[in-house]
């Protein structure tokens, strides 16, 4: 059996542990700077979208856009309650049109009544 200098009987050499060592200390040394990018990227956002001071001001409205954006990103969208949800809003986006167009034709309505009777529209002179 011949043996070669620098290694031993399971075929490992000492250089090659001391090149995994460099490559833990490597890949370390990369985790702890994408660490560190990643805290200086979220302070940087915070910074820039004032979380803390939104939060003071509108405490409540932060926390209807935090459930909002919980409710989409957890897959809430394509949901037969988000359907429900905005035919209602649809319905209440739309009350005070339907709302206004009623009075309007009640108006008309009763002043082709009162003009019918021969008394004078409450608008004219």
């Amino acid at each position: 059996m011949t043996n070669y200098s620098g290694t031993t009987g399971n075929g490992t050499g000492h250089g090659e542990d001391a090149g995994f060592g460099q490559r833990v200390d490597q890949l370390g040394s990369d985790a702890q700077q994408f660490i560190d990018n990643a805290r200086s990227a979220v302070s940087d956002l915070g910074q820039t979208l004032d979380l803390k001071g939104r939060v003071e001001r509108n405490p409540y409205g932060t926390l209807a856009i935090a459930v909002g954006v919980g409710y989409v990103l957890g897959g809430g969208l394509f949901t037969p309650l988000t359907g429900r949800i905005l035919k209602l809003g649809v319905r209440l986006a739309a009350l005070p049109f339907v709302k206004d167009e009623l009075l309007g034709m009640a108006e008309s309505a009763f002043q082709g009544y009162q003009t019918g009777r021969g008394t004078p529209p409450s608008g004219s002179v």
